[in-house]
């Protein structure tokens, strides 16, 4: 048992209605909760006066903090905590919600990254707040490269999927390529990485170029090390962050302070970091986490909560995540509902596609 569960189980009926009250009308408003608004809520009648007695009761326990001196309580990081395991009361999803999901994955059927950008947006919309979605690695077999010439020092690649999509590169070409030199070059990596994902294909090229160096005419040696080369270093291929919805974010904080979390948040966002941590978080098994203020390591400064969910494949492999972000006020009994389905949804999408 830990603290935060210890806790509770001391509690009498009393204190957990009145620590309920505060989170909910916390969550409800986004301030600080007084008792007067209390005793009008509270099943049990009783007074103010008790009310602001067991208050500071939850407050010594580290469940409450009182932002200003006069002001009323509103919920630790700890309170968060203990309300959402053991307190939270998760409703069905809406249907209108669930209908406004829905009609997003229809669109752009033929793009996966174009229907899990409208996912983005309609959870976004869906939920007011900002919405994470981490695309997953494009691991189709590659049906045919080929190269094409733009301009003396501007070439393209071009990658076709047995999945029908297609993928294209710019690069710098070796100065003297010819027509010749780029039809050899294709001819040489469709023999080799034909039905072969872009992963199994990028760890055999160099070693298939260095054993048959003497095959090759020189300069469609250096076109394919050049070529090829440009998906090594482009990580567009590996899994990628879809963010919507930030503005929904300011609209909810007007304080100086929360504006500045905002911003600590938005420089995290922009930066992308940690994409691989993202998707870490959700590896303890199926079903929506949820990560509040500090537990949220990538997010931390920002003092935000998180709200995930993995999505698998037909194998019940972990593919990719979705997510809402926003201010620890999240309204958490309507959201879990919302990024459980969502991510259902996706899954049964691509594991039908695939």
């Amino acid at each position: 048992m830990n603290d935060a569960e210890s806790i509770l189980s001391d509690m009498n009926d009393r204190s957990r209605d009145v620590f309920r009250a505060v989170v909910e009308t916390y969550l409800d408003s986004g301030g600080p909760v007084g008792s007067r608004t209390l005793t009008r809520s509270l099943s049990e009648k009783i007074s103010a006066a008790t009310v602001r007695n067991v208050m500071q009761d939850l407050e010594y326990l580290g469940l409450l903090d009182s932002p200003h001196v006069s002001a009323g309580r509103v919920p630790t990081q700890m309170g968060l905590r203990m309300f959402v395991d053991s307190l939270l009361e998760v409703g069905d999803l809406d249907r209108q919600d669930q209908q406004k999901i829905d009609a997003t994955m229809g669109q752009n059927a033929g793009d996966v990254g174009a229907m899990l950008d409208q996912v983005g947006a309609a959870l976004s919309g869906v939920t007011q707040g900002a919405s994470l979605v981490l695309t997953p690695k494009h691991e189709a077999e590659i049906r045919h490269i080929e190269f094409v010439s733009l301009a003396p020092d501007r070439a393209l690649v071009v990658l076709v999927f047995s999945d029908g999509q297609v993928e294209n590169r710019l690069f710098t070409p070796p100065p003297g390529q010819t027509p010749s030199s780029m039809r050899e070059a294709a001819n040489f990596l469709n023999a080799l990485i034909e039905g072969r994902t872009l992963s199994e294909a990028r760890r055999d090229v160099q070693s298939e170029i260095q054993k048959r160096r003497q095959e090759i005419d020189s300069l469609a040696g250096e076109l394919i090390e050049s070529g090829f080369a440009v998906w090594d270093n482009d990580d567009s291929e590996d899994a990628r962050l879809i963010v919507r919805g930030r503005s929904n974010l300011l609209a909810e904080n007007d304080a100086e302070a929360d504006l500045e979390l905002m911003r600590h948040l938005f420089d995290d966002l922009e930066r992308k970091r940690d994409i691989a941590d993202f998707l870490q978080l959700t590896e303890e098994g199926e079903g929506v986490r949820i990560f509040i203020g500090s537990e949220n390591k990538l997010f931390s400064l920002s003092g935000s909560s998180l709200v995930v969910s993995p999505y698998m494949n037909s194998d019940r492999k972990i593919i990719g995540a979705v997510g809402v972000i926003g201010p620890t006020r999240l309204n958490y009994g309507r959201i879990v509902p919302i990024v459980d389905y969502t991510a259902q949804l996706v899954g049964k999408l691509l594991s039908d596609r695939s």
